[in-house]
């Protein structure tokens, strides 16, 4: 309990554990203090390079394990009181919330699976008013826009069956595919039967206007929004396309049951050949451009495409920190675990268990989490570029939502477009001061780091249920590819001037800085590990040993290094629900 009898919103809890985990690395330490100590005390006189080239590798390890021991040292776990945010806050005084969900291509991430998530995000568990859901189509697609056309309708019966059952995961997708028909119940089976056809002919709709790779004439004339892909050439090269397939202001935005439903725009925004694009980050940025002069709700959350809400409460989660009076005025953003639904028993091509279920929980206890690109709240003044001061004072309770209408749909699609144009960026801060970072293929972890320079913090949240349920990589070209691209990009940032060290020395405390070198240095991690592995190789071929004989007393270190270091790994990962062969394809 707080001054005053006041009730925090959250609480903060140690991780458990910590003396095993601690003595371990103590342990640790004193075998590499060995290690060093054979090293310098048995140099030889012919193989000296080499055997410098180990000590380097080894004493980077060090370095390595140094960093990684401070990301685990102190972890922190949270849990929310929503039932207080309840009743410390009427459903009129909560705060707007807009969602970003973005897709790119619609033969990677295909239409049906867009929708999918786009209602289980209009579907939480929070007043539909108060939210404004925005999709931002970077492939330009017609096939999605008709997806989200068909979604739109689909929505007025989705979100009532959503709230008389209290569906989980709202993802119609999910939702049908892991849950029974209900049987003790004759009416709710006889709804539950209609909003699945309903639900499977509005899939088989999509899917074949996909196969088809267009969207018929007839189909087109019956909704204006189709008029303008006259004018696109292609996904590189057409004008900006903002569509408001739902107006949550007007009295028209309504499901059968008579309630609110949220607002929905479709976003496409301009691309030219001769003009960089600046990926999801300029993605990103249109969308906050966009949704400022739409709906401009004081919180953001962006989601992927192919990541769907699993948890209609997780809104309602986040703004138990960012309202809490005493110590949510310094939370930037909060960021939810990136969990998969499509993993295999032994999890294949990897599933980042340690870091979701455990190194952000340690990023949390040294300062803050990173930002990971999805599943993310943030402030709007903190993604905006706003620094953070303890004068910075918001009085949630009492205000209240407008929803009249002082703008028409028609009027702002057509004013707001030029804000999703490709050169309104230049001579602006977007990009740089405001907004998503660019120049970085990890945008996410650049702009994460440039927020809490700013002085703001950042929590991690891992609810009992999954806030977000996604897609893993299924192949070894695409995991190759997505790690290629974190290990390019981290180091990018390590090497430029936004790197924590130094753009971040004066409001991230030191041991937040060093945690982000875990991932920053995962590139010259490499070249120690190479050396390594095939340097003792090539040397044993000449009769050259670089290691203590195993009579040695002195090879005792290096065994237990090795095997502990090896072992802690194994019962980590499985600790944390993993398997033995899971760790092994890890």
């Amino acid at each position: 309990m707080g001054k005053n009898g006041y009730l925090p919103l959250f609480e903060t809890r140690p991780a458990r554990g910590l003396v095993f985990f601690r003595s371990y690395a103590a342990s640790i330490f004193i075998g590499i203090c060995f290690i060093c100590f054979h090293r310098v005390s048995y140099f030889p006189v012919t193989e000296r390079w080499v055997w410098v080239g180990m000590f380097v590798a080894e004493l980077w390890f060090s370095f390595y394990f140094f960093i990684t021991v401070i990301v685990k040292w102190n972890p922190v776990f949270r849990s929310t009181f929503k039932d207080r945010l309840s009743s410390r806050y009427e459903e009129e005084e909560l705060p707007g919330v807009d969602i970003f969900v973005c897709t790119a291509d619609p033969r990677l991430e295909p239409p049906t699976m867009v929708v999918s998530t786009v209602l289980s995000v209009m579907a939480y568990d929070y007043p539909p008013h108060k939210l404004s859901v925005y999709l931002s189509d970077d492939g330009c697609s017609d096939l999605t826009f008709y997806a989200l056309l068909e979604a739109s309708g689909f929505a007025q019966l989705w979100l009532p069956f959503c709230r008389k059952l209290k569906v989980e995961p709202t993802s119609p997708e999910a939702y049908f595919q892991t849950t029974p028909e209900p049987v003790d119940d004759a009416f709710m089976a006889n709804e539950w039967l209609i909003i699945k056809k309903t639900y499977e002919d509005m899939k088989i709709r999509i899917e074949s206007m996909t196969r088809l790779g267009k969207v018929p004439a007839d189909i087109r004339k019956e909704h204006k929004g189709f008029d303008v892909w006259d004018f696109v050439v292609s996904r590189h090269d057409h004008p900006s396309i903002l569509q408001i397939l739902i107006d949550g202001r007007g009295p028209n935005a309504i499901d059968i049951e008579g309630k609110a439903l949220p607002t929905l725009v479709y976003l496409a925004r301009e691309k030219r050949p001769q003009i960089h694009h600046n990926f999801k980050a300029g993605a990103l940025n249109a969308l906050i451009r966009i949704s400022s002069r739409i709906s401009n709700a004081p919180f953001v959350l962006n989601v992927d495409c192919d990541m769907h809400s699993n948890n209609s409460k997780a809104i309602r989660d986040a703004l138990c920190f960012f309202l809490d009076e005493e110590n949510g005025r310094e939370i930037g953003y909060v960021q939810y675990p990136q969990t998969f639904g499509n993993l295999t028993k032994n999890e294949i091509y990897g599933s980042l268990r340690v870091v979701m279920k455990l190194e952000l929980a340690g990023f949390d206890g040294n300062g803050g989490p990173c930002y990971i690109g999805t599943g993310c709240v943030h402030r709007r003044e903190s993604l905006c570029g706003m620094k953070y001061s303890k004068e910075l004072v918001v009085e949630w309770k009492g205000m209240k939502y407008d929803r009249k209408i002082i703008e028409k749909a028609s009027s702002i699609e057509g004013n707001c477009k030029a804000l999703a144009s490709c050169t309104y960026k230049e001579n602006t801060p977007w990009g740089k001061e405001m907004g998503v970072k660019y120049g970085c293929v990890v945008e996410d972890i650049l702009t994460g780091i440039c927020i809490q320079s700013r002085g703001w913090r950042s929590v991690f949240l891992t609810p009992q249920r999954e806030a977000f349920l996604g897609m893993v990589p299924t192949t070894l070209l695409d995991t190759l590819v997505q790690h290629k691209r974190w290990a390019e990009g981290d180091f990018q940032i390590f090497l430029s001037k936004l790197c924590p060290f130094v753009y971040g020395c004066q409001n991230m405390p030191l041991k937040l800085q060093l945690s982000y070198c875990i991932y920053l240095l995962w590139v010259p991690n490499c070249f120690a590990t190479l050396y390594y592995v095939f340097v003792p190789s090539f040397c044993l071929l000449k009769g050259i040993s670089l290691f203590p004989k195993i009579s040695s007393s002195w090879g005792i270190p290096y065994l237990y290094v090795i095997v502990v270091h090896r072992v802690h790994s194994l019962m980590e990962f499985v600790w944390l629900g993993g398997t033995v062969q899971g760790w092994l394809n890890e």
